[in-house]
């Protein structure tokens, strides 16, 4: 378990360098090329998201193989520590500063990610057998993913970006459930996995959440993406690996420890997404001045309402 944790800690580390750096270029791209493949096009040239797009191959690799040496239900919910990673490393890009608040918030994320992982303590777990369980369970989470993106597609701002985030953060816990079925072909031989529709599934669901993270990223602000991403790529691998793969876990009060723990690392990623300390990031990306900010508030917007631009 040691190896596969450690593995999965490296993942979440690669995957929050990905955000920034694929944030910081999607932020200089128009909303009109959001869920456009000329979004994708427009990428290629700047070196910032190429270089996001190294660190999240290095991410794939780790994950892969501590998904070879463990369980769903444990490698997924540390993947979770890429939301407070990714906002430390943002706020060193777009200079901000994070507050006592921001740091407690982060403490609590991590400690809810030890307590669920900690409390259930999966293991064991077997390959799903027959077509119809991979049918019903890939068709309900493509289901899910569909209706996600088209509320996205009917809003504007901070919440497209954050249910384009969702549809990713499950669209990645999908992922996971297929590079798992794809790592236990391994033990036939790794040309083995060629041969294994595990491997072609898992691609294009990587893919498809890759798409959906760039859309989510270019719509709005880091921190509206970021808590669906983070959060809902975990809780739909620890769905798949308990229900699907039957991962056994601790019961009893070991479920209401993971139950609180998990309440602990929704909290935490909330009031990290709610930082007033970001609230003053451009929609685009480059953070205003807090005094600056407010008075654009004062003289642009309603009362109640937070100053974005676009």
């Amino acid at each position: 378990m040691i190896l596969s944790l450690g593995l999965a800690a490296l993942a979440a580390i690669g995957n929050a360098g990905s955000n920034v750096l694929q944030r910081q270029a999607n932020m200089k791209e128009p909303e009109e090329l959001s869920l456009s493949p000329k979004l994708i096009l427009a990428l290629l040239h700047r070196k910032e998201w190429w270089a996001g797009i190294a660190l999240v191959t290095g991410s794939f690799v780790c994950q892969a193989t501590a998904l070879g040496a463990g369980e769903l239900a444990v490698v997924q919910p540390v993947i979770v520590l890429e939301l407070p990673i990714t906002l430390i490393a943002a706020g060193a890009l777009f200079h901000f500063r994070l507050g006592r608040r921001e740091w407690a918030a982060i403490a609590l994320l991590t400690l809810g990610v030890a307590g669920v992982v900690g409390s259930l303590s999966p293991q064991g777990g077997r390959m799903p057998s027959g077509a119809f369980v991979w049918a019903v369970g890939a068709g309900g989470t493509a289901a899910l993913i569909a209706v996600l993106v088209l509320l996205g597609r009917a809003r504007h701002g901070d919440f497209r970006a954050a249910l384009f985030g969702s549809a990713a953060g499950i669209t990645f816990g999908l992922t996971a459930a297929f590079m798992k079925a794809m790592t236990d072909q391994l033990s036939t031989g790794f040309f083995s996995v060629f041969s294994s529709w595990a491997v072609y599934a898992m691609v294009a669901t990587g893919l498809l959440g890759m798409f959906l993270t760039q859309s989510a990223f270019q719509a709005g602000r880091l921190v509206a993406s970021q808590p669906g991403l983070s959060l809902l790529d975990p809780f739909s691998a620890v769905v798949w690996g308990v229900l699907v793969f039957h991962e056994q876990t601790n019961k009893g009060w070991f479920v209401v420890l993971a139950a609180m723990s998990a309440i602990a690392m929704a909290i935490g990623a909330v009031a990290l997404s709610s930082s007033s300390a970001l609230q003053h990031t451009r929609g685009k990306g480059s953070p205003l001045p807090r005094q600056q900010a407010m008075q654009g508030a004062t003289r642009a917007q309603p009362a109640g309402e937070v100053c974005t631009s676009r």
